[in-house]
């Protein structure tokens, strides 16, 4: 008997990033969670050859794709959901802890008082326990923050799709130390988590496996649990933020924070072209 969702993902290797397409095997009524934008950083180019990827596999498998879902505000890669809206007409929707993190970079990028951060660049903004059909299946959305301040895990039957609450086994959790992150509540937020049946299948957002290892983008509960190197079982609070503090002070930041997250708090929009008709990118020196 099937408890969840169908669930393909796609890695995009420059990123280390896993996009998603899970569906209700019933009714073939889908969601793609967390789609990459390709961007070539020396050139400024971007691409779509990622979520087109993923426009054939909706096709190849005869899915009628119903939503685009955001775990957070990626400071790591650049979305594909407006691309993919648009193509589609299909909602982009994100945790409402969206609206902290605009406000917040508005004024590292300083895009300007007429910039809204009230979330309006995104069709849906998804509380805490809030709940939506996926055909014959339910979504929940559980508020994991720790990592971001936007940060959610959508649960559907037994699938959790983390973002980036949780990495794999081997290599632990996601930093804390952009503006809104928080160790304590990471803590908190992967306590959730665990407190899911064993078998649930936790689909991660990254894997940045060690040599010998293919990528990997489903663990269990129970894996997590029981190995993760970061924060398993027996792993105490005090314990976790006094490592994950320590750690996030030697770390460089993401090769694509500053691209990233500009275009990604506008629900992958990309910046209006100017007067000469090309867009640009805003770089804030000796900020982040």
């Amino acid at each position: 008997m099937t408890t969840g969702p169908e669930v393909r993902g796609l890695f995009d290797s420059p990123t280390s990033t896993f996009s998603y397409l899970a569906w209700d095997p019933a009714t073939r009524t889908a969601a793609i969670i967390d789609p990459v934008l390709d961007y070539d950083g020396a050139a400024g180019r971007t691409d779509t050859a990622g979520a087109a990827a993923l426009l054939a596999m909706i096709e190849r498998e005869g899915l009628q794709l119903r939503w685009i879902l955001e775990t957070h505000a990626h400071a790591d890669h650049l979305s594909a959901a407006a691309f993919l809206r648009e193509r589609t007409g299909v909602p982009v929707g994100i945790g409402r802890g969206i609206t902290a993190v605009q406000a917040n970079f508005r004024d590292i990028y300083n895009l300007g008082a007429d910039f809204p951060v009230d979330g309006r660049q995104f069709d849906r903004l998804f509380a805490d326990g809030e709940r939506f059909p996926l055909g014959e299946l339910e979504v929940e959305v559980m508020a994991t923050p720790g990592h971001t301040d936007d940060s959610v895990t959508y649960r559907i039957g037994d699938a959790a799709f983390v973002g980036d609450t949780l990495f794999a086994p081997d290599y632990g959790s996601a930093r804390c130390d952009f503006p809104g992150g928080d160790a304590a509540r990471l803590f908190a937020s992967v306590q959730r988590l665990y407190q899911l049946p064993p078998e649930t299948r936790l689909f991660l957002c990254h894997d940045y496996p060690p040599a010998g290892r293919e990528p990997r983008c489903e663990w269990s509960v129970a894996e997590q649990r029981a190995g993760n190197v970061h924060i398993n079982a027996g792993t105490r609070e005090a314990d976790f933020v006094a490592m994950r503090n320590e750690r996030d002070a030697g770390l460089k930041m993401p090769a694509l924070i500053i691209p990233s997250v500009q275009v990604n708090i506008r629900a992958g929009r990309l910046p209006e072209p100017e007067d000469n008709g090309r867009r640009y990118l805003r770089v804030p020196l000796d900020t982040l």
